[in-house]
């Protein structure tokens, strides 16, 4: 398709690293589009973002921006897309919202385009939300063996990179590495992300705690997961912490299932399944980390092997990028769905 015949879209939150991701997956992906308009606050108005050999100016977003626009990305926060998305959506666009303001919303669709893609089509609001980026990747895994045997029941705990927090987080952690190892101590005046230092350290809270005691990430796992999967009594419990890596979370997982599980089966349902492969050789020191899928579209999985506590149930681990699969290219790939 030509860029003639393309879809006119537009970026709001531009110049944010998932915005710059999102530039970076449309592109990679050939993403056919007549006119790109980018958005961003009236202080990134004016700045040249380059796209596809073009310098393209960034516009102030207001209400006005939208139309004869046929797909927006939001990935700007909450409270914008909360502001501006249900603008957006009246003026003809379709909307895909990053952030976790519609995730819950009975006429907002949940998509993960492996796993739900027929869902983007009853969209009465003209919105379609992106899961959090922990979910992504958690379900990534859990999909494949859910067709197999049938999930029931969601043990987890993150392994959430200091990008998650964007760019401020990979700098506190870089300030506080570099004092430790010149000798010196953190202060509290280098904690401005986190509660805690982070630089040799991991901290069991990604999100404001919740009077249940879950955080709010750890409860978009437990809503989310069910609502993707059209499995409204799944049971879901999980644990969200912060460690000192750049990008890409980890997530080890115990799903029970329905039947009995054989891993040899499990571990081949991922040879042909479309963003997630199998790197689970451990005898060999071969599994997942990181680094191994930083900038990468796939998700992976290992360790994989029988729980020895619950029946019917794997153990597994799972690594993503969570500001591409997690964020920019999920976006990207429900864009590409949208006729």
């Amino acid at each position: 398709m030509s860029a003639a015949t393309g879809k006119r879209l537009a970026i709001v939150g531009a110049t944010g690293a998932v915005g710059q991701e999102m530039l970076d997956c449309l592109e990679e992906r050939n993403f056919p589009i007549s006119e790109l308009i980018l958005l961003a606050s009236a202080r990134s108005a004016g700045k040249e973002i380059p796209f596809r050999g073009s310098l393209i100016k960034v516009k102030e977003l207001t209400h006005d921006s939208f139309a004869d626009v046929d797909i927006a990305l939001f990935s700007a926060g909450g409270g914008i897309s909360k502001e501006f998305a249900p603008s957006a959506a009246a003026a003809g666009c379709v909307v895909i919202d990053n952030s976790s303001c519609f995730r819950m919303d009975e006429g907002v669709p949940l998509v993960v385009p492996e796993i739900n893609p027929e869902a983007i089509k009853d969209r009465p609001k003209n919105i379609i939300a992106n899961p959090n980026c922990t979910s992504i990747i958690t379900l990534m895994a859990l999909y494949p063996l859910h067709q197999l045997y049938g999930l029931t029941s969601v043990i987890a705990s993150s392994y959430q990179a200091v990008s998650g927090s964007g760019a401020q987080g990979i700098v506190e952690l870089d300030e506080q590495i570099k004092v430790l190892g010149s000798g010196g101590e953190v202060t509290d005046e280098m904690k401005n992300v986190y509660p805690h230092q982070i630089a040799s350290n991991v901290i069991p809270q990604v999100d404001a705690f919740t009077e249940s005691g879950y955080t709010k990430e750890e409860l978009k796992m437990f809503n989310e997961s069910r609502k993707i999967l059209s499995l409204p009594d799944l049971k879901v419990t999980c644990t969200c912490v912060r460690v000192p890596v750049h990008r890409s979370h980890s997530v080890s997982v115990t799903a029970q299932f329905e039947k009995p599980v054989d891993v040899a089966e499990a571990r081949a349902v991922y040879a042909n399944y479309p963003g997630i492969n199998s790197k689970d050789d451990p005898e060999n020191g071969i599994y997942p980390v990181p680094l191994d899928t930083t900038k990468k579209d796939d998700c992976l999985v290992g360790r994989m092997r029988k729980d020895m506590v619950l029946e019917n149930a794997l153990t597994l681990w799972v690594v993503g990028d969570q500001v591409r699969k997690g964020a920019a290219l999920n976006a990207v790939q429900i864009a590409e769905l949208v006729e």
